[in-house]
Formats: C-alpha cells, structure tokens, sequence
C-alpha cells in the first residue's frame, strides 16, 4: 500500500491546483507544536464530520483552504469533497464511509503532512 499511495500522492500533486498547495506558516506550526499523533487525531474527528456521512453537509464547499493542516492536506489530497474522492480516490459518494475508507482518508492527509516535512526530519 505504501508504494501504491505515494504514487497516487505523487499523480495528484503534479496537478496544477493541488500543486499550490504546501504545509505552512501557522498550519506547520500546529503540527510542530501539537504533533503528528495530535494531528491525526484531528483529521479523523474532522473526516467524521465534514467528509464520511453519506451527503455531507455543503458539499464541494465543506473544506476550508486554511486554519488546520488537515484542511491544507485535504486539498492538496483530493480529499476535500465526496466528488474529489471519487474522481481521485476512487470512493463513490452517496453512501457514508466505512471504517476503512475513513482510515484511508486520514491515512492519505497524514502522508502529505509528513512529507511536507524533509526527509529524515519528520513531523514531531
């Protein structure tokens, strides 16, 4: 899975709109400060919410640009709408996310966080 994942992170990066997108200022610094496991926590309650029931509330518009790196990395992921999930990830909407397409979900955003990070310096 792991080298399956990069490939589809390094597809969906070369694509222009997702290609803007890069860990910083006051985003990076809430990982720096809360941590990677903290982070990871976020990103499963805000899936949970925002992103896994069956007809997500504002869909298409439910994903801030900024104020949480998760919501950075879920652009930057093609994980921001249940239509990006679908065209990108291959996750059909209208039906609510299962306990492994959420993990993979939250699994897909911590992988761009951390690799917004240099090689051999990780996220803390």
């Amino acid at each position: 899975m792991t080298d399956e994942l990069d490939d589809r992170l390094d597809r969906i990066g070369r694509h222009p709109f997702r290609a803007k997108f890069r860990l910083r200022g006051r985003d990076r610094a809430v990982v720096d400060l809360r941590g990677i496991t903290t982070v990871r926590k976020h990103a499963e309650d805000l899936i949970g919410q925002r992103l896994a029931p069956a007809e997500p509330r504002n869909d298409g518009r439910q994903t801030p640009y900024r104020g949480h790196p998760v919501f950075v990395a879920q652009h930057a992921t093609a994980t921001c709408c249940r239509t990006c999930l679908t065209r990108w990830h291959g996750i059909p909407a209208g039906r609510a996310l299962d306990d492994a397409e959420r993990a993979y979900v939250v699994e897909v955003i911590c992988r761009w966080i951390r690799r917004q990070y240099a090689p051999g310096h990780p996220p803390p």
